[in-house]
């Protein structure tokens, strides 16, 4: 314990790091803040409907990525969950049309030109989304909406796609100024909002059952060691060693002798996107059917995507964490650029010819090491429905696996990393201050 404490004054001394952790916490502040706000023209009294639909199935899931702001009918009940998709979107057309490949391949200009496209995209899906909800309000809680609805439509939309769209600049200043992945953070924080509320609920319908202390013993034990497989996967990496003829350094070229490292693959390279882009996707179907009221077309969609342990949910679920896992590990890795890049620089594959081999013995191992990463991720996706059919609580066995523990888990590990990265480099700069440089002069001052 007392290590932990100094760690964490450790972390306070650092002027920069304790400057961002600050501004990360505000901004969270801001965000949790703003899913307590009510949208207007909504008696909140009148709520208690929308509040029992929107714990259970897939609107309890989108209820917990929006951090309750779903069932509070809140300025931010959408979270940042069209943003997620329009950015799916825009990867998607990546990969199909020329013109998003050529800017993609522009730099900075062409990453600018993108984020301006999947904004703009975010606009309209916001509007969709939306217009879906406030459909839906008035199906399952129309006396609590006390304005015209014409003007209740229009002011909904507009608020609620400002609201998504203030959220997005929130993390995108996360992000900028802040610790981690801002939109990351964002969502991670949400769920961990429901965390307290769930196990609270679980616990006190586990000991009004007889034996219930003995199964909430074995739910926890189970839980911890779900998390600790998690861990594992999210940290499992396949290390290649390679070796240097030659390093250039300050444009200067040195020979070195026998220099071995190793270049690192993650099995679980793609992190936590494919699992919040496959729920982004899984969440469309059920958002499209609230225009179709009670049409059995509308009926069937709710069968197969409205219940989270059905069969049908989890084998799509599972299929679009699989192919999204390699479609963002081909987003990340460029194997023939990463063989140009080692040869330009004198870096080998022992075994392996320079250029074009090693380019396809990279893009073997990738291959190899995502398919294993890409199945039990979708395994560990699919977990809650398992354990809700062995009865645990839905609101608590969202936590048992899917998107909320992957998220969760690759989220904070990512945190810990960027805060450790810091750590390092005042480290490193300390050391520069003693010893033989610690009398070093600022530019321009003679002795």
């Amino acid at each position: 314990m007392s290590k932990l404490i100094e760690i964490f004054r450790e972390i306070w001394r650092i002027k920069e790091l304790r400057q961002r952790l600050l501004i990360t916490l505000g901004l969270i502040a801001v965000y949790r803040l703003g899913s307590y706000i009510l949208l207007p023209g909504i008696d909140a009294t009148k709520l208690e409907a929308l509040a029992s639909q929107a714990t259970t199935g897939l609107l309890g899931l989108i209820n917990l990525f929006a951090g309750g702001g779903f069932a509070r009918s809140s300025i931010f009940a959408l979270g940042v969950m069209p943003y997620i998709t329009a950015s799916i979107i825009v990867q998607l057309l990546g990969v199909s049309l020329p013109y998003f490949q050529r800017l993609q391949q522009e730099g900075e200009s062409g990453r600018r030109k993108l984020n301006q496209i999947t904004r703009y995209l975010t606009v309209l899906i916001t509007a969709v989304q939306a217009s879906a909800y406030v459909t839906y309000l008035r199906f399952i809680a129309a006396d609590a909406i006390i304005v015209p609805p014409g003007l209740f439509w229009f002011t909904t939309v507009v608020i609620l796609t400002a609201g998504t769209l203030f959220a997005m600049w929130l993390g995108e200043k996360i992000t900028d100024r802040g610790v981690g992945n801002g939109i990351s953070l964002l969502i991670t924080v949400g769920i961990l909002a429901d965390l307290p509320f769930a196990l609270t609920a679980e616990v006190s319908s586990r000991l009004t059952q007889p034996g219930g202390q003995l199964y909430l013993i074995l739910e926890l034990l189970i839980l911890v060691g779900v998390v600790v497989g998690v861990i594992m996967i999210v940290q499992a990496v396949r290390k290649i060693p390679i070796q240097y003829t030659r390093r250039v350094i300050g444009g200067r070229i040195y020979q070195v002798q026998g220099a071995r490292q190793y270049l690192p693959f993650k099995v679980t390279a793609a992190g936590v996107m494919p699992i919040i882009f496959a729920q982004a996707i899984m969440m469309l179907p059920s958002t499209v059917a609230q225009f179709f009221g009670d049409a059995p077309i509308a009926q069937t969609i709710n069968q197969i995507f409205g219940d989270i342990a059905s069969f049908w949910y989890n084998l799509f679920l599972f299929i679009l964490v699989v192919i999204f896992t390699y479609f963002y590990t081909a987003v990340i890795y460029n194997p023939i650029q990463m063989a140009e890049d080692m040869k330009r620089n004198g870096a080998f594959i022992p075994g392996v010819k320079p250029g074009r081999k090693t380019a396809e013995y990279i893009d073997s191992v990738i291959t190899h090491i995502t398919f294993p990463g890409a199945i039990l991720i979708g395994i560990v996706a699919i977990l809650p429905a398992f354990a809700i059919l062995a009865g645990v609580n839905q609101q608590f066995a969202q936590f048992y696996g899917g998107t909320t523990l992957l998220i969760i888990v690759a989220v904070l590990i990512e945190f810990l990393q960027h805060v450790e990265s810091y750590m390092l480099m005042r480290h490193y700069e300390g050391l520069m201050r003693t010893g033989r440089l610690q009398r070093r002069r600022p530019i321009g001052v003679t002795a």
